[in-house]
């Protein structure tokens, strides 16, 4: 594990070194050596396990960074009270195999603090996720742009959880010519259907069972969506009456194309997005829905 940017540079090159060298009995590896990057914010699950995995397919060299960015959060409370789980990290991503892992402290990637340049995400940085986390995406984007710029991967893997994230990494990767693919995993859950993260372990048995009811509202508009936009909406918000322990902060069908609310008369892709509190726990999800 390495936390300064001059050892980040250095591994890099001795590990594209490596690969070029040596190569891999199971594939040809080119003249320059792919990289695969995975930024994370620690408290790692199964979830990064399947990034690591795609990364590995994809990559010769696989980096992942654990970095609990302090612009993600709304204050510093949030901040300080994020899982930090720094040696189980390592540990379990030395298992998997991974050639470098760069754990910076904030003085180290972010030394001017809030007042560094940033990233923003415009309008759509204030919507979802954006419109219950002030600031959450233009923290994020520029953090991930400061990694890609550090890194250089060929590819970036996201887990498709996170969707919105994904658009708008995407969109910035695009807009700045950022020469890098981004890649999305699936979505790993548990036997209930619930995405695999920390704050599943944080509940008791009736509010995981109140969570799945989640889980049964993208299921819902999933059935509904021959019916169209209204309908997947309506009958998600159906499966969840009566659940008093889920805090409903937005449920939404958008164009995967915008990420913009879907008017009623759209027709094909679309992805239904949802985000509740149950216990005083956050859970998003999302599923690709085809409307007609």
């Amino acid at each position: 594990m390495i936390s300064s940017i001059a050892e980040l540079r250095t591994r890099l090159a001795e590990a594209r070194s490596a690969a070029r060298t040596t190569g891999d009995a199971a594939k040809d590896v080119p003249a320059e050596p792919t990289v695969a990057l995975i930024s994370t914010i620690g408290a790692l699950h199964d979830g990064h396990i399947d990034l690591i995995h795609l990364a590995r397919e994809r990559a010769d060299v696989v980096v992942v960074s654990v970095f609990v960015n302090p612009l993600r959060f709304a204050t510093t409370g949030a901040f300080e009270a994020y899982p930090r789980t720094l040696d189980a990290d390592a540990a379990l991503l030395e298992s998997l195999g991974v050639d470098i892992v760069f754990a910076p402290s904030a003085d180290e990637l972010l030394p001017h603090g809030s007042q560094t340049t940033k990233i923003t995400a415009g309008d759509l940085g204030l919507r979802f996720e954006g419109r219950a986390r002030p600031g959450y995406f233009d923290g994020l984007l520029t953090v991930e742009a400061k990694l890609i710029n550090l890194v250089r991967p060929d590819v970036t893997v996201y887990g498709r959880r996170d969707a919105q994230r994904i658009y708008l990494v995407r969109r910035m990767v695009r807009d700045l010519y950022l020469d890098v693919e981004v890649l999305e995993a699936d979505t790993v859950r548990d036997d209930d259907g619930l995405p695999i993260s920390t704050r599943i372990g944080m509940l008791e048995e009736r509010d995981l069972k109140a969570a799945g009811k989640l889980v049964a509202a993208l299921e819902a508009a999933a059935s509904n969506a021959d019916r169209g936009v209204d309908a997947c909406i309506a009958a998600a918000q159906s499966s969840l009456m009566g659940e008093e322990r889920i805090r409903l902060e937005y449920l939404s069908v958008v164009d995967p194309e915008t990420f913009l609310p879907a008017d009623e008369g759209h027709q094909g892709t679309a992805l239904v997005l949802i985000a509740a509190t149950v216990a005083g726990h956050r859970f998003i999800d999302n599923a690709e829905v085809y409307i007609r």
